[in-house]
């Protein structure tokens, strides 16, 4: 199982969704079968880390963002993972233009696995810190969604 996440830029809500939910797979034993990636829609951050304000969001709840480093959506994406989860509409849309037509990949907004199917993770980038403690709330709850559902998956096949 693959699980790809995505934002505008790979260094805030995308790297940190990773982090969070790389986490709760390593606390529910499923580190070794599902793989976890982030990338962004545009080139402008590629292969630059995290925010500093995510990685330290981040490091006070125990989620480490330090190794992670922001890349692309690309092609092959489509093809390798089960999973591409968009942070806000205008990502979901840009996802949904570049996916292949036979492409079975799910792919929606990560926030429906919390319950809020409409609703976007918010970008932090330009506001204070309380903005990346709100989108790491948001992050925690969908995970625990997806989680759930990857574990489901995991139990009964695809």
């Amino acid at each position: 199982m693959r699980v790809l996440f995505v934002c505008l830029g790979n260094i805030c809500r995308s790297p940190t969704a990773e982090g969070v939910f790389r986490y709760y797979l390593e606390q529910a034993g499923l580190a070794s079968r599902v793989e976890v990636d982030s990338c962004g829609i545009g080139s402008w951050h590629v292969g630059k880390a995290p925010d500093p304000r995510a990685r330290e969001a981040a490091a006070r709840r125990g989620f480490d963002l330090s190794s992670l480093r922001a890349r692309q959506l690309a092609g092959e994406d489509f093809e390798r993972f089960d999973y591409v989860l968009a942070m806000d509409h205008d990502n979901l849309t840009a996802i949904e233009a570049q996916r292949p037509e036979d492409s079975d990949v799910v792919t929606g907004l990560f926030l429906a696995f919390a319950g809020l199917p409409d609703r976007a993770v918010p970008d932090p980038y330009y506001g204070d810190d309380g903005g990346f403690e709100a989108v790491l709330d948001l992050i925690e709850s969908a995970s625990q969604g997806l989680l759930a559902e990857i574990e489901s998956r995991l139990e009964t096949g695809p």
